[in-house]
């Protein structure tokens, strides 16, 4: 049997829809924002419950307009965590702050407990990331965010569809930055973003800094860039977002079902807590195993794809030197990057593709 991790065959094999929406927007002319963006930042909107939605052409740009729109600047610090994607800590580079680096918990998720010594007068914002589609504990660190005057930017790029005790990843904090990239939960062809928030001042000052610092045609409020989501981009994101839910209660029902078979081979495998009320969007099912190189060959060979994200943990990179961040700084981290592995559970597997994956896994271990 062959499971790819890959999916993006699949998942645009039938583009009747987009291609019939496309037409009918090429028609109109309307390629720079225009009815379609709108749409889309209104529907996503209402789907994640957040006020205000500023659409972006990908997840990285996203972050980088969160983070500037709260003020951060050269010589601020923002506390995040060392297990994520380089754009987390790299939006943070981008705009002359350094990024702060704190352990992760046996989630994958940042550790608030290690947040307050962090702090310091430097800190301007904490940017908790929901790493794999999982998410952090937010009620915990915003509570420690307010306490200590800071901004909240969540990096939700993986949390689109995902819910924590009734809330969607990304309504939490002050700003929040998503994804769309193609193996994202929401995806389009290519890269788009989007910002979300609810705070109407800040909205107010994205809407136009995404657009060049544009009132209209004619006049400009200030300096601003261009960040736009391409109109054929939000079509394809409204086509998808109509598939959400579905999507998401596949890869929920799949990773149910490795959870529990591969729960019984520990302490060889170690399935991270699901904690009540937290519903993840499975963009990376993650756990971590023994003999982690050895299982992925044996899996390769018999036509099983998997990832892992990441093999090297953020302050161990080499564009982190200048930080001055060593080996043993993040013990959590550094462990599990050495036994993870991302197994695929995405929406065109079914329980025959997650019995085969379990059962190559038991036999690995039995032999």
């Amino acid at each position: 049997m062959k499971i790819r991790y890959n999916y993006l065959s699949q998942e645009f094999e039938n583009t009747k829809n987009i291609f019939f929406e496309w037409k009918k927007l090429i028609k109109t002319t309307d390629f720079t924002l225009g009815h379609k963006v709108e749409e889309f930042e209104k529907k996503i909107g209402k789907f994640l419950n957040i006020k205000y939605i500023i659409s972006t052409n990908n997840g990285t740009d996203a972050l980088k307009l969160s983070l500037k729109s709260i003020g951060i600047k050269n010589g601020d610090e923002v506390i995040t965590v060392c297990n994520s994607f380089y754009a987390s800590a790299g939006a943070i580079v981008a705009l002359g702050a350094r990024p702060v680096f704190i352990d992760c918990d046996d989630r994958f998720q940042m550790n608030y407990n290690l947040i307050s010594n962090a702090i310091n007068n430097k800190t301007k914002a904490i940017m908790p990331v929901h790493w794999g589609g999982a998410s952090p504990d937010m009620d915990k660190i915003t509570k420690i965010a307010k306490k200590y005057n800071l901004k909240v930017i969540e990096d939700a790029c993986m949390g689109i569809g995902g819910n924590i005790l009734g809330k969607s990843p990304g309504s939490f904090g002050d700003i929040s930055a998503f994804s769309m990239h193609p193996l994202k939960s929401l995806n389009v062809m290519g890269d788009g973003g989007f910002v979300g928030t609810n705070n109407k001042s800040i909205f107010n000052w994205l809407k136009k800094y995404r657009n060049h610092g544009m009132i209209d045609r004619d006049r400009i409020s200030f300096w601003g860039e261009n960040f736009r989501l391409q109109p054929l981009q939000a079509v394809v994101a409204l086509n998808q977002l109509k598939k959400l839910k579905k999507v998401i209660k596949i890869r929920n029902n799949n990773a149910k079902y490795l959870d529990k078979q591969l729960s019984a081979l520990y302490p060889n495998v170690k399935i991270p807590p699901r904690p009540r009320g937290f519903k993840e969007t499975f963009a990376l099912y993650m756990a971590n195993f023994s003999k982690r190189n050895e299982l992925r060959s044996y899996l390769l060979k018999r036509g099983v794809e998997t990832k892992i994200h990441y093999p090297i943990p953020l302050h161990l990179q080499k564009a982190s030197k200048k930080f001055n961040y060593k080996k043993k700084d993040f013990p959590v981290a550094e462990k599990q990057s050495k036994s993870l592995i991302t197994i695929p559970v995405h929406q065109y597997l079914d329980m025959k593709h997650m019995q085969y994956i379990s059962n190559l896994i038991r036999k690995f271990y039995e032999k």
